[in-house]
């Protein structure tokens, strides 16, 4: 069997909830991230934890874009940890958006959140 399963993703995406319904919530390039939060129409640093709550209920595990297995993160803060990779139709957004994470230390790692950019989807 391939990873990450549907089961595994279900779980990945619950305990994600649970690190934003805490505030355990960490960007990892928030200048970047920030950009892409314009564009999208809200402010990263007042609106994040509501959006990510918006987005995780939005995604289910059949939307998982990301590598099987899943690839590690290089960055130094959460090095070797996993990332999921997410493409879905947000209804607070009104458009298809692209959503990365890790869970690190009991906290959410946000990586990517931006307009959907892959033009086949």
């Amino acid at each position: 069997m391939k990873r990450p399963s549907y089961k595994e993703l279900d779980k990945k995406i619950n305990e994600s909830k649970q690190a934003v319904t805490l505030g355990q919530v960490s960007v990892i390039n928030p200048e970047a991230m920030a950009s892409d939060a314009i564009q999208l129409g809200f402010l990263l640093e007042h609106e994040i934890n509501d959006v990510l709550l918006s987005l995780l209920d939005d995604i289910k595990p059949l939307q998982y874009v990301g590598k099987r297995p899943p690839s590690r993160s290089y960055e130094n803060r959460i090095i070797a940890s996993e990332l999921f990779a997410f493409r879905t139709s947000s209804r607070r957004f009104g458009c298809k958006v692209y959503l990365k994470f890790t869970l690190f230390d009991n906290a959410f790692w946000l990586i990517s959140l931006h307009k959907n950019r892959n033009k086949g989807n």
